[in-house]
């Protein structure tokens, strides 16, 4: 069970960065930035699965290749926005974290723009 080696590694960083904050916060942060990936690391090739199951589930009911890789672009964006908000968050940047998700914000609606047209122009289309 990948779960429990997977919590299994997040206890004990948790336990070393609260052992360390005190006398060592830099050694914390680090530790925690590499839990953090590693973690990732554990599950990067179930997200991979995810995006074949997608990708064939898309190609099967025909859906244009271009809306799929934005709908796969802004889930990436918001994973990845909100892992740097959590480590910035970790090393006490709260403000630094909340800028990072208003990038992601942001970012997201820019990409989503298209495929708002699209739903727009299709609703003029149907209608009389």
């Amino acid at each position: 069970m990948e779960i429990i080696q997977i919590v299994g590694i997040g206890i004990i960083a948790t336990i070393l960065a609260v052992l360390l904050k005190q006398e060592r916060p830099e050694i914390s942060l680090q530790i925690s930035i590499v839990t953090g990936l590693i973690i990732f690391i554990f599950v990067i090739s179930k997200l991979s699965y995810v995006i074949k199951v997608l990708s064939n589930l898309a190609q099967r009911i025909d859906i244009d290749f271009i809306y799929f890789s934005t709908i796969l672009k802004i889930i990436g964006i918001a994973y990845i926005a909100e892992f740097g908000a959590q480590i910035s968050r970790d090393a006490g940047e709260e403000t630094i974290a909340s800028k990072i998700e208003l990038a992601g914000k942001i970012l997201i609606m820019a990409l989503s723009v298209p495929i708002l047209l699209a739903v727009l122009d299709l609703i003029l289309k149907i209608m009389p």
